[in-house]
């Protein structure tokens, strides 16, 4: 049975030794290209810095965050979630997170929702999760983690909306355990689809997604690499460095949002709390397990309705044909703004996909 969970706010003197560390950080010369984009570094991360010393204060977010209605599963794998009640008839509807994000992804939605029940698991090893006895979770253990926490909640069907690892998480789940879910949302195909396997008989523009996607991860995917084969050694420096912690996510924070909007996606203070979520929780390292120990993905297309919501600025967007390679896809729509985060930067627009997965599944 499933405990009504209160988690704990952070011991002060975590939070003390964190500004600490920020006032006594190393300040290094960096790598300067005239018109290259080497990494954060410089005034926008002294700025984001100091603030996080002299002028943030992790306890007002905390106690929002605090104040949703958590329980925790009793299930094998005790998974912590905040569960939004609507009705007893109400539709239910999983939503999961990626990295480097956690819960908080979904904020904005909820505050938007009250006639769907909203299940928003924090998945092992990333932020505001249940301890677990081991660590290293791949996306396959978590989906069936995930899926065991619903049962044990009371939900044996349900519709998933994901994003990032969350879909790989939801298409596992889909696939895994058919039965329980209703409908798929989505905003991207795991990328994990295109680095290999590919069919023979790919099109014109299916070709250049490839090629995009490639490009992206020569780029841009460096990150990945690193977490995916050395995430002990990178995860040594992060926990022990906040200004490395703020460097390493603040970039993929910033990067991989719209940035064509009038207003930023992130205020200072919404970006520190994502990022003091990370360093208050020590979860920098087995939030890498993802990438490090994904199980194959040992399954054929996903026969559960699907709606896919793209967004203009999000890493690399699959184009429809290839996305219905794998998911059986009933619906489809592109909007002009958002990027990786949607249901953080367009949660109206994200809610469109969640509502018509919905329509499609329940």
């Amino acid at each position: 049975m499933s405990t009504r969970t209160v988690l704990h706010p952070v011991d002060p003197d975590v939070l003390r030794d964190l500004r600490e560390r920020v006032r006594a950080r190393r300040v290094l010369p960096a790598v300067d290209r005239a018109g290259q984009d080497l990494g954060m570094a410089g005034r926008d991360l002294d700025a984001l810095l100091d603030h996080w010393a002299d002028a943030y204060r992790w306890e007002d977010h905390e106690a929002r965050v605090l104040a949703r209605p958590w329980v925790r599963s009793g299930s094998a794998t005790p998974v912590n979630a905040i569960v939004h009640r609507a009705g007893a008839d109400a539709p239910v509807v999983l939503f999961l997170h990626g990295w480097p994000d956690s819960v908080l992804r979904f904020e904005r939605v909820l505050d938007r929702v009250d006639d769907v029940t909203c299940v928003v698991p924090a998945l092992p090893g990333f932020p505001f999760a249940a301890a677990t006895e081991r660590s290293g979770w791949s996306a396959i253990e978590m989906a069936d983690a995930v899926h065991a926490a619903m049962l044990d909640l009371g939900f044996d069907r349900f519709v998933v909306s994901a994003g990032d690892v969350g879909c790989d998480v939801g298409e596992a789940i889909a696939a895994r355990h058919p039965g329980a879910v209703a409908a798929l949302h989505l905003t991207d195909v795991s990328q994990y689809h295109f680095l290999g396997g590919l069919p023979d008989d790919l099109d014109d523009e299916e070709r250049a997604y490839v090629e995009r996607g490639r490009q992206w991860q020569r780029d841009e995917g460096g990150y990945m690499h690193e977490q995916s084969t050395r995430p002990n050694t990178l995860s040594v420096g992060l926990a022990d460095s906040p200004a490395g912690l703020a460097a390493w996510i603040g970039e993929k924070l910033d990067r991989w949002t719209d940035q064509a909007v009038d207003t930023p996606p992130f205020s200072r203070d919404e970006l520190l709390t994502w990022i003091t979520a990370y360093w208050v929780s020590g979860c920098i390292g087995t939030s890498f397990a993802p990438y490090a120990v994904g199980g194959g993905k040992d399954w054929g297309r996903i026969d559960v309705p699907t709606v896919m919501t793209v967004f203009p600025a999000d890493l690399v967007n699959a184009p429809r044909r290839f996305a219905e390679r794998r998911f059986r896809m009933v619906d489809w729509r592109e909007f002009e703004h958002g990027g990786h985060f949607a249901a953080w930067e367009r949660p109206d627009d994200y809610l469109w996909g969640v509502r018509r997965a919905v329509e499609v599944g329940w």
